[in-house]
């Protein structure tokens, strides 16, 4: 008797899939470009004691460096 198998399990099936890391997925977009956008720190708590220049400019978006940018697509491989 012929028992069908569970599509993937055969031996030998290539190459395994790609795990996104879901932390990364949380906490950083791609743009159009290609680009990762990300949120800034130092904007949670004890906000009286910073100056008013550095709220502001933490709460903008800011993109991951391009230094950074082989660490994320490996995190990230459907991002891109």
């Amino acid at each position: 008797m012929i028992v069908p198998r569970e599509p993937g399990t055969e031996r030998g099936g290539g190459v395994p899939k790609m795990k996104t890391r879901s932390a990364v997925a949380k906490r950083f977009r791609p743009t159009g470009s290609g680009r990762l956008k990300r949120k800034r720190q130092n904007l949670r708590h004890l906000l009286e004691k910073k100056p008013k220049d550095t709220k502001k400019k933490n709460g903008k978006a800011d993109y991951v460096h391009p230094s950074d940018m082989r660490q994320m697509r490996r995190c990230l491989p459907d991002a891109f």
